[in-house]
């Protein structure tokens, strides 16, 4: 009980803070980068000095959908029908992208720990040549293909008449998204966390001026409408992937690659890849049964539909932040592992994890009393506002095992166990969720709340069983 007491004192000390002198002067060297070894300064500072950036980097990441919708949602219903779907398109390629990020970090991470920084950059290299190559095979259907794509997805004709030119641009641009995931994955394991808050920063302000530029033709730029939000998006996660190269290259970071770390090594590619497979398993997964359940609402209609979407797309923006202090502890697990201090990780994902649910649970509470409040920001039509207040209030129940799910499964990838993540996702989201969700929705009658219901049923269970697997600290003893 000692030990519980112990890691809520950590946790609560990590929102407290605010009250320390020195808070300015930390928050200064966690935006602004800092050298320090977190392997070695006080616990709840090293999660502060990682965490503030990382939740920087969601809070950013999230607004390329925020922004997106935003703008999209005044083409109309279809063409938010349009974003919904393509983002399940696209859930292969954040899904690989994820993979090789958790393997980044889980090798890069524990050479840093053991103080190796040239086989970090090497590693960094290899990881990139293995996301390029990928890359190029997404690519090809999605130039050629995107219509029927749509159409196995349940697309109603106008929404392909209308909105095809979306999943063709966002799928043939895919390996600037498997660049960025990557390479600020390779930031983030190292330390430098600022770095990517600094990448995205660049993207987000890209997207938001070119967004209303491309959608609604302002000034001299031609209307696009849909495609104009793919464009955009696209240009830039673009130049900040350019940025990544210019920080690895001639930045001042923990990795830095040097003419020596240009070169092709397989037997780290082949360990990169199995360690990525797990991650890649674990994501599609999960994914996955988010394409089931849009096409299961999607029998409901295009305004229950985009009532769905944009109440993910807000849930999406409250768990993005939560995703970064997960990121934070799985970083620090991998360089403690790397340190040879197993008891510092498994205390780091302790403290994370308690302070997640505190952060979440403060989202999960205003959501579910000022539901509409959030909907009416991101549209204005009443079908769709009536609708997303239902998935939204119901998915916000969930939000406290949401926290510690995420924190525990980053805790496993850190320390190079991607199966164990792996094997709890698939009991939870194919065994629970998918069958739950469809018995719930069309043969229970709950519709559209069967749905929501089922996934918050899942994700309970992921945590559970998440903390039962990690108390057992097999993970503590994993080679990479």
């Amino acid at each position: 009980m000692s030990g519980k007491n112990h890691n809520i004192s950590a946790a609560w000390s990590l929102f407290n803070s605010f009250k320390w002198k020195s808070f300015w002067i930390d928050l200064k060297d966690a935006i602004g980068g800092n050298d320090k070894d977190f392997t070695s300064i006080r616990l709840s500072k090293a999660l502060f000095l990682l965490s503030v950036p990382m939740v920087l980097e969601m809070l950013m990441e999230s607004t390329f959908a925020i922004i997106d919708i935003l703008f999209v949602s005044r083409l109309g219903a279809d063409a938010v029908a349009t974003v919904g779907i393509t983002e399940s398109l696209m859930t292969i390629v954040y899904a690989i992208a994820f993979g090789l990020s958790i393997s980044t970090t889980a090798l890069i991470s524990r050479r840093i720990g053991e103080k190796k920084k040239d086989a970090a950059s090497i590693t960094a290299v290899q990881a990139i040549i293995t996301g390029l190559f990928i890359s190029f095979f997404i690519m090809i259907p999605g130039l050629f293909f995107s219509r029927e794509l749509l159409g196995l997805m349940g697309a109603s004709e106008s929404v392909i008449e209308t909105g095809y030119k979306y999943p063709m641009i966002m799928l043939s641009g895919n390996g600037i998204i498997m660049l960025l995931f990557i390479i600020n994955a390779v930031f983030r394991s190292a330390g430098d966390a600022a770095l990517s808050m600094r990448v995205l920063l660049v993207a987000n302000l890209l997207n938001i001026v070119l967004d209303p530029l491309l959608i609604f033709g302002w000034g001299p730029f031609p209307e696009l409408g849909i495609a104009g939000a793919a464009i955009a998006t696209n240009i830039g996660r673009g130049i900040a992937v350019i940025y990544q190269f210019y920080l690895l290259f001639r930045g001042n970071g923990r990795v830095k690659i040097l003419l020596q770390h240009l070169k092709i090594s397989f037997s780290l590619i082949k360990k990169i890849i199995k360690l990525s497979l797990g991650g890649i398993g674990q994501n599609l997964i999960a994914t996955s049964s988010w394409v089931f359940m849009v096409r299961i609402i999607a029998e409901f209609g295009s305004e229950v539909l985009a009532g769905y979407t944009i109440a993910i797309r807000i849930i999406i923006f409250s768990l993005l932040p939560s995703w970064g202090l997960a990121n934070a502890a799985a970083t620090l697990v991998g360089q403690n592992l790397g340190a040879g201090k197993p008891d510092r990780a498994e205390k780091t994902v302790w403290t994370a994890g308690i302070a997640n649910m505190i952060l979440l649970g403060l989202f999960g509470i205003a959501f579910i009393l000022k539901t509409e409040f959030f909907i009416r920001m991101l549209t204005g039509e009443a079908g769709i506002i009536s609708n997303g207040i239902e998935g939204l209030r119901i998915l916000s129940f969930g939000f406290l095992f949401y926290a510690m799910g995420m924190v525990m499964s980053q805790a496993f990838n850190g320390a190079g166990d991607t199966t164990t993540p792996t094997w709890i996702n698939f009991f939870a989201f194919w065994c629970i969720e998918i069958p739950l969700a469809y018995f719930l929705a069309m043969k229970f009658g709950l519709e559209q709340n069967g749905v929501y219901t089922a996934i918050v049923i899942a994700e309970s269970c992921l945590a559970v069983i998440g903390i039962v697997l990690f108390r057992r600290g097999r993970w503590k003893t994993r080679v990479v």
